[in-house]
């Protein structure tokens, strides 16, 4: 069972260990800036999500924990105008995995701890 609170976690070594990684990858990459907050502007909160990786036969193969934004409080037009998430047709996934077994490429799965799509904003975020 994955923990859904901060305070489950916060006792257990593994999930410890976890959020650390979580936020020096953050600190790493450049996530964030820290400024004065600006008057008249909505802040946007935060959480932890856990999830618990497995290996193939089920042992548990390490503890993951995603430091995510509450976007879900954000209002349209005030505090965005728009969205955007890029994501794959699984059509073009079927076109590739048959173009794999036609020419009998080898395949692997991997699983991505951090991924950061790098752009300029031109909004204040």
């Amino acid at each position: 069972m994955e923990p859904t609170t901060y305070q489950e976690v916060a006792q257990i070594e593994e999930w410890r260990k976890a959020m650390n990684e979580e936020l020096t990858t953050l600190e790493r990459n450049k996530t964030w800036t820290i400024v004065n907050f600006p008057p008249n502007q909505n802040a946007i909160g935060c959480k932890w999500v856990f999830k618990v990786k497995f290996k193939t036969e089920g042992t548990i193969e390490r503890h993951k924990a995603h430091l995510v934004a509450k976007g879900y409080t954000q209002i349209e037009g005030l505090d965005f105008l728009d969205t955007f998430s890029l994501v794959a047709k699984l059509t073009n996934i079927r076109l590739l995995l048959s173009q794999a077994v036609v020419s009998k490429w080898d395949l692997n799965q991997l699983d991505v701890n951090n991924a950061f799509l790098h752009g300029e904003l031109n909004e204040e975020v």
